[in-house]
């Protein structure tokens, strides 16, 4: 097998693991969006029920109680 035949095949494998792992970071990137949103909506909806209950602020606002 000649050196150029082999740096050839390597080129090839690394262009397919870039390529597959392009793919990783774009279904993460896709799923951490997904669940920011997710969170960001549970964490509206919970404001929203310490407003409903009574509450003066909202429970996300407040500072913690060692401060």
């Amino acid at each position: 097998m000649s050196d150029v035949t082999q740096i050839q095949e390597t080129l090839a494998h690394l262009t397919r693991q870039v390529e597959e792992l392009s793919d990783v970071i774009a279904r993460q990137d896709a799923e951490i969006a997904r669940l920011t949103r997710r969170v960001e909506m549970l964490l509206q909806r919970e404001a929203e029920r310490e407003l409903d209950i009574g509450g003066t602020v909202p429970l996300a606002d407040q500072k913690p109680p060692h401060w």
